[in-house]
């Protein structure tokens, strides 16, 4: 069974920039797809970003699609979200999520696909 453990989150002001990392213990971890989702209070927890196996092939929300980018180190069994020019309303906690992919060119958006979460870490933009 993965662990995985984000970290990076913390206050930023608007318009600011944030890099999550998650790293994973599992030294299979290119055998994973790799997601992103957030949850603020009330919500669901929503799909933000996925990326395949190899780091190919990448998604995003329409929400941050063009602002944050996914990507992976699988020397390093880490995963990374960059989130640049901040808004409120994405203030959340961030979990990272780990699928078995069995494609090398597969992602899902589907949080009910994934198979491992890690606990989260805070994200608060304020104005």
């Amino acid at each position: 069974q993965v662990q995985l453990l984000e970290s990076g989150g913390g206050l930023v002001q608007a318009g600011g920039s944030l890099r999550l990392s998650c790293a994973a213990s599992d030294r299979s971890f290119s055998s994973y797809a790799m997601g992103w989702f957030r949850q603020s209070p009330g919500k669901e927890r929503e799909f933000v970003s996925a990326i395949s196996r190899g780091g190919s092939y990448t998604g995003y929300a329409d929400s941050v699609k063009g602002r944050f980018t996914i990507s992976r180190d699988n020397a390093k069994n880490t995963v990374y979200l960059q989130m640049n020019s901040l808004k409120r309303e994405d203030t959340a906690v961030y979990y990272c999520a780990a699928q078995v992919a069995f494609l090398t060119s597969s992602y899902t958006t589907r949080r009910e696909d994934y198979d491992y979460w890690g606990q989260g870490t805070q994200v608060t933009v304020s104005s």
